[in-house]
């Protein structure tokens, strides 16, 4: 958990995506995440972070639903959704944040 909190507590966004590679969802949201880290740069970060290796962190979050996106910035959490969003969206939502 401690790692976690390194990675949020960053002055600009955060994206995490959670997602299991069984889940077609969360697979599908791969290409588009790597869009939305193209486009953003150095403004953001987006980081992937699987539920079945991270289960603990995964129960803490109250993650269920997948894929699950939230952004986090200074260690605050700023949005959540889950469910698959496009590229376009996302990157307007994180946007908001910068």
């Amino acid at each position: 958990m401690s790692k976690f909190g390194e990675l949020i507590d960053l002055s600009v966004p955060v994206l995490l995506n959670f997602y299991t590679d069984w889940n077609e969802a969360s697979t599908s949201m791969h290409p588009v995440l790597k869009d939305v880290a193209a486009a953003l740069g150095d403004k953001a970060k987006v980081i992937k972070i699987d539920v079945d290796k991270n289960t603990e962190l995964a129960d803490a979050l109250r993650i269920k639903g997948l894929p699950t996106l939230m952004i986090y910035k200074s260690g605050e959490m700023k949005w959540r959704q889950s469910g698959e969003q496009d590229a376009n969206t996302l990157i307007g939502i994180v946007q908001q944040y910068v």
